[in-house]
């Protein structure tokens, strides 16, 4: 169930689409407000994050509120790995310090489907955290959008 207005591209997607796609999904959690992130799934999404198990926009937003409380100066770049027809595979880095001033690089893979409207009904995330010294980080810009002209994760070696 959606009930909400289309977000394009829309599947089936194509390469130049999955990739517009992966772009926008990054683009919205670089800003790390819940509410509006939340609105690119449908009112009934079903999500798979680690341990937790969020349905529904309210438990999303909920979720990414804890998330970015604990996740300080959050900033994420996604990869396109796959895709076909209404589904999309991505692979994804970001980086993040804790209250303390520890900094981490989280690694991960999500596997995302597709409702006819654009509006994603399904995230399976699978992330793994990596400590690393604030003088490592690769992610530097402002936060928000990550800059067109910030190299991506294949070009970062990651």
């Amino acid at each position: 169930m959606s009930t909400s207005a289309a977000r394009p591209p829309l599947p089936p997607f194509t390469r130049e689409t999955a990739i517009q796609k992966v772009r926008g999904a990054e683009d919205a959690w670089n800003t790390r407000e819940p509410e509006r992130v939340s609105l690119a799934y449908t009112v009934d999404s079903v999500w798979r994050n680690r341990a937790e198990f969020p349905q529904g926009r309210e438990e999303i937003v909920a979720f990414l509120k804890r998330k970015w409380a604990r996740e300080l100066d959050y900033r994420l770049i996604k990869e396109l790995w796959a895709f076909d027809g209404n589904r999309i595979a991505v692979r994804f880095a970001y980086e993040w310090h804790d209250d303390s001033g520890h900094w981490f690089r989280s690694y991960g893979n999500e596997n995302w489907e597709f409702d006819e409207n654009g509006l994603m009904r399904r995230r399976h995330a699978s992330i793994n955290d990596l400590p690393i010294a604030e003088a490592d980080r690769k992610y530097k810009w402002p936060l928000g959008r990550r800059p067109d002209d910030h190299p991506g994760l294949s070009d970062l070696g990651l």
